[in-house]
């Protein structure tokens, strides 16, 4: 979502035909694992003992290593806690949200809201009703997440009826403006599934936040700031008493499992570009959520250990169990070469004792690295559900 850095290479393609006059290839495409003729990002000395792996080549903006200071601070900030969200009364006054944060300045003073806290607290909330939980577990679902999970199906069975494009550029493929187009044209009538009748005024404030929830189309792009337009719906719906804590469970392991696979669906198909990626330096290219959600799943975990992710058997045989496995899986379906190399992030992750300290980390690491940075909540949006304050 950075806009500045967005078109730099928005087609890498890569020159492949042997007759083809291309300069030496000098790295692998992170994507593919096709060679590729950009010569490897520049490397200050500074990081010279944690430089980037010399064949991977960011999609956009040079990875730029974490600053060490940066990374001290959110070590040292307080775990974000679990808040019950407060259910919104009437009268309502329901508008079309708007975006409200050009500055840091806006930034603290979000999270200093009640409205900051609050959006924060649910996620945890979110976090902790998935704890030592399987995907396949039983929970309470109520009819509301039922139909939230088939709208989500409905999505995804618009994919197959809209191919993508021939066409000769690598990412972005057209076909995916069509998608999206149908998403935003039938947002009101998919709220209306599950909407009760005194709250249909809702869909004014809210269809916003779930069109946004499934990437850009004039980009072609999906990241963190989308999924995070996602937690911020879910939100609304608590905030509206249309989901209760009762449903935190089945929110998570029915509702945010189906919207994943959808994503991955999406981005697969239609080939969309990271948004605002750091590159081999970012926990994912395109989610943050099912980290936190899937390390909570493995707090107390009789076995699997943060380093269970380089055991293949672990993987192969519970990543459709626990989100995070299952993130880990995809990672290294997408990406060639050694898992150290591509995903430093995960790696270094690994290497942490246990997973209550996993989930705390990274639950940190989402408020200062999503949801503190302005080029990401600069497309924010506030409303009367979640009010700028």
């Amino acid at each position: 979502m950075e806009e500045e850095s967005h078109h730099q290479h928005h087609h890498h393609e890569h020159q492949n035909s042997p007759q083809s006059q291309s300069p030496p290839t000098t790295g692998t495409c992170c994507k593919c694992g096709g060679p590729t003729t950009f010569a490897p990002p520049p490397v200050s000395p500074s990081f010279s003992e944690i430089s980037p792996p010399p064949t991977y080549r960011p999609i956009r903006a040079p990875a730029i290593p974490p600053d060490p200071n940066s990374q001290r601070a959110i070590m040292l900030a307080p775990v974000p806690q679990a808040q019950h969200v407060p259910i919104a009364s009437p009268p309502f006054h329901f508008q079309i949200p708007i975006k409200r944060i050009q500055t840091p300045d806006d930034i603290r003073r979000f999270h200093d809201s009640d409205s900051g806290k609050n959006f924060v607290g649910f996620i945890v909330a979110l976090s902790e009703s998935f704890r030592c939980r399987k995907i396949s577990d039983p929970c309470h679902q109520s009819e509301t997440t039922n139909t939230i999970v088939s709208i989500l199906e409905t999505l995804t069975q618009w994919i197959d009826e809209i191919p993508p494009a021939q066409q000769a550029a690598r990412y972005g493929n057209i076909a995916y403006r069509t998608w999206h187009e149908r998403l935003v044209n039938s947002g009101e009538s998919l709220m209306f599934r599950f909407l009760p009748e005194n709250l249909r005024d809702a869909t004014v404030e809210i269809v916003p936040y779930f069109s946004d929830s499934f990437g850009n189309s004039s980009r072609i792009d999906y990241g963190t700031g989308h999924e995070t337009n996602f937690a911020a719906w879910l939100y609304c719906l608590a905030r509206l008493g249309v989901i209760g804590e009762e449903d935190y469970q089945a929110v998570v392991s029915r509702v945010f499992v189906k919207y994943l696979d959808l994503m991955r669906k999406l981005q697969l198909v239609y080939c969309l570009e990271p948004a605002g990626s750091h590159g081999v330096w970012g926990l994912d290219d395109y989610h943050f959520l099912p980290f936190i959600f899937g390390s909570s799943q493995l707090i107390d975990h009789k076995y699997m250990k943060p380093k269970s992710i380089h055991n293949r058997d672990i993987l192969d045989n519970f990543s459709n169990e626990y989100l995070y496995l299952g993130c880990i899986c995809f990672v290294m379906k997408v990406k060639k070469g050694h898992f150290a190399e591509h995903s430093p992030m995960l790696d270094d992750i690994s290497g942490v004792p246990n997973w209550k300290k996993v989930n705390s980390g990274l639950l940190k690491m989402y408020k200062a690295e999503v949801l503190e940075k302005v080029p990401i909540m600069q497309h924010f949006l506030f409303g009367s559900l979640i009010k700028w304050e």
